[in-house]
């Protein structure tokens, strides 16, 4: 499903030149729930941003679901990234004006579906996380979980091909984290939804099925369980 080639990032500032991403090969299958780690400045977050359509690579290639991502403009990636991916933030991200219904509702009205479809895909997705009877809330009327989990419902309404999620459980208690990852991996089993992460966290490291470490912005091990 994700084909990476030869992939480098180099960083200019000023006179100093960064190498984040020096050579990466890396192919992830459909359905995996691979793990991405390394220590701080290991490159793990720059190749999550460049799966995740977010920066572009400075040489190689990148194809999700068969498409070169490298090619397509600013404006295709935005419509690629709503259409194809969903993000999970350690900070949750959601927006405080909206209840839990509104956050996880308002990607799909980006979609342009509205009326009774999207109620019913929001309800269901809030009632597959645990939020049954708080789609009302407000953010600041939840838990760090239970905004966590308004996070993943968002990110999965639109059945995603793909699951980008960067250090989810960095701003949760253990108990807690351990609790959404369980549920990222019941997701993960009952959709069939490729779930890639980002992180430094050995909770994190444990859960994934397939753990890729990264050192000097090169691939040093490639391990599944």
């Amino acid at each position: 499903m994700i084909k990476i080639e030869k992939v480098t990032k180099t960083y200019i500032t000023g006179d100093q030149k960064v190498e984040a991403l020096r050579g990466v090969d890396l192919f992830i299958d459909k359905g995996e729930f691979l793990s991405i780690a390394g220590p701080s400045g290991s490159g793990k977050t720059t190749l999550l941003n460049l799966i995740g359509c977010l920066d572009k690579s400075t040489s190689g290639d990148i194809f999700i679901s068969g498409e070169n991502v490298g090619e397509k403009s600013k404006n295709e990636l935005a419509l690629f990234r709503r259409q194809k991916l969903g993000f999970v933030f350690q900070t949750f991200n959601l927006i405080p004006v909206l209840t839990a219904f509104e956050n996880v509702s308002f990607t799909l009205a980006l979609l342009s579906m509205n009326g009774s479809e999207l109620k019913d895909r929001t309800m269901k997705i809030l009632k597959e996380v645990g939020l049954e009877g708080m789609e009302h809330r407000f953010p600041r009327e939840l838990s760090g979980g239970q905004q966590q989990r308004v996070a993943i419902a968002r990110a999965l309404v639109k059945d995603p091909d793909l699951v980008l999620a960067d250090e989810p459980t960095a701003n949760l208690d253990s108990v807690t984290g351990e609790e959404i990852l369980k549920l990222m991996e019941n997701l993960n089993r009952k959709h069939q939804t490729t779930f890639v992460f980002s992180t430094h966290d050995k909770m994190v490291m444990d859960h994934a099925k397939r753990l890729v470490l990264l050192h000097d912005g090169l691939v040093t091990k490639d391990e599944r369980r």
